[in-house]
């Protein structure tokens, strides 16, 4: 409480009055409305991906036919490259796309429609490839409902001699 507390020093002819105010009821109150609130607030929980792994014992791999695969390569400045097919086959190209929204989803959502529900997406990044372009083609995957994709840490010798074959300017 604040107290008003009159003292007449040394017989001065005018009389001072100084106020003091007691700050100890406020404190109190400022540790008790903190208490309050850290035990009635909870907490956020982290929003996180789930990631299925496989077991490190499991030898068998789940037949997949190359017919209802599609491979991903990410690739510096934010570039997508895609085909169908493995890449020793002569037939085999390979296209570009962006991640707009007409690009790789509408390329997702295509073949998924054309594939059926076996489709599975094999996702491959280039040594210069942004990690963020990794978090952006599994969003893109979540939207497009593709739960079947792999993610593979290795470009062979076919996929690498296609890269340099698109990334060559033409003449």
């Amino acid at each position: 409480m604040a107290e008003i507390s009159t003292s007449d020093k040394g017989g001065s002819r005018r009389s001072r009055q100084s106020t003091r105010v007691d700050m100890t009821p406020m404190v109190d109150l400022g540790f008790l409305l903190i208490t309050f609130f850290m035990l009635t607030t909870t907490l956020l929980k982290p929003v996180t991906m789930q990631l299925s792994m496989p077991e490190k014992d499991t030898t068998e791999f789940p037949d997949i036919r190359e017919s209802e695969t599609l491979t991903v390569i990410l690739d510096k400045e934010n570039k997508v490259y895609y085909y169908q097919g493995i890449p020793t086959d002569p037939n085999v190209v390979l296209k570009s796309t962006d991640f707009s929204y007409k690009g790789i989803r509408q390329i997702l959502f295509n073949y998924k429609a054309k594939i059926g529900r076996n489709f599975t997406v094999v996702i491959k990044a280039t040594d210069q490839a942004h990690y963020r372009n990794m978090v952006d083609l599994l969003d893109e995957l979540t939207i497009t409902n593709n739960k079947q994709y792999a993610i593979v840490n290795t470009l062979t010798t076919n996929e690498q001699n296609l890269l340099s074959l698109q990334s060559r300017p033409s003449i």
